[in-house]
């Protein structure tokens, strides 16, 4: 049985990331596509993880190019081409430039892979995939954004470093926009079971939360020179695998909505069945009146900026 195509858009530090957890994971062969300008450098990247492989024994292909053409017949295309937050910077900060990155990109996939599902982690998240949906035209199970993923794992790790309990234990989920003002469920989080609110403080769990939403935001500080790469790369790897092994795994992502949660033609974090049909169902629950308040705060950041992407 062939393997599967896996495509990277974009050779940065997230793009490297994934080529080595999906390689590590046998997830399919892999073709890291940039710039023509970069073609040594992706050239480059792809032998040395070609040469990582005897060390722990990955039988899948890497390759590197500066033309789109090589991602032809892929099955699966990843996206993190586009300009990294720096300190200061909002996520909305990078729309305009971002926003002409993934014009260009959507019309080089739907060229060359045009039955691959799309899976996006360029900022700001929720507009690109929307801006990405519209210039692709491809279907809505196609494309779905990287948000709820790595903002749930975010979530559960500040979760268990508080609790100091295992990672492992730990559920939890993130819905709404990937900003500010994504809401983390606290009902949803439990260790082993047992409900957080039994585990922590009112002052803990609200420390959490607010860390959680402007997690992403910490890291940009800290680095002090571009984003988060380790946590969103393996947050993608989740919804790849879920999707090439059909695992029908729940995960929150970035999904267009046509009605659920009282949202029509916007993509945002809500939890979704991921298989081998791609987004194959978004799932919904009854929210209490506090959810379903914040969630509408959430929709409104999001309405504004894909309002701001003018398409």
């Amino acid at each position: 049985m062939p393997r599967k195509k896996i495509s990277l858009v974009g050779g940065g530090q997230i793009g490297g990331i994934l080529a080595l957890i999906a390689a590590q994971k046998e997830l399919g062969d892999i073709t890291i596509v940039d710039l023509p300008q970069l073609e040594d450098p992706m050239k480059g990247k792809a032998l040395d993880l070609m040469a990582l492989r005897p060390h722990d024994g990955y039988d899948v292909n890497i390759s590197g190019s500066g033309d789109y053409a090589a991602i032809t017949g892929s099955d699966l295309v990843i996206i993190t081409a586009g300009l990294a937050r720096k300190p200061g910077m909002t996520r909305e900060d990078l729309l305009e430039i971002n926003l002409k990155i993934i014009e260009s990109v959507a019309k080089q996939i739907k060229q060359h892979a045009p039955d691959a599902f799309v899976i996006l982690t360029t900022n700001p998240l929720d507009a690109i995939v929307y801006a990405f949906h519209k210039y692709s035209g491809f279907s809505k199970q196609q494309v779905v954004g990287m948000a709820g993923s790595l903002d749930s794992g975010r979530f559960k790790a500040f979760i268990a470093m508080e609790t100091g309990l295992s990672v492992q234990d730990v559920s939890g989920m993130v819905m709404g926009g990937h900003g500010p003002a994504m809401i983390p469920l606290i009902r949803t989080a439990s260790v082993g079971g047992i409900p957080l609110v039994d585990l922590l403080t009112t002052e803990q769990i609200d420390a959490i939360v607010k860390r959680t939403q402007q997690a992403g935001t910490e890291i940009v500080k800290l680095l002090g020179n571009g984003s988060a790469f380790y946590s969103p790369a393996a947050a993608v790897i989740e919804m790849a695998e879920a999707y090439i092994k059909d695992k029908k795994r729940v995960i929150p992502c970035a999904a267009l909505c046509e009605g659920e949660y009282d949202i029509d033609g916007y993509f945002v974090g809500v939890p979704c069945i991921i298989g081998s049909g791609g987004v194959e169902k978004v799932i919904e629950f009854d929210l209490t009146p506090e959810e379903q308040s914040q969630l509408e705060k959430t929709i409104e950041a999001v309405k504004k900026t894909v309002e701001e992407t003018g398409i």
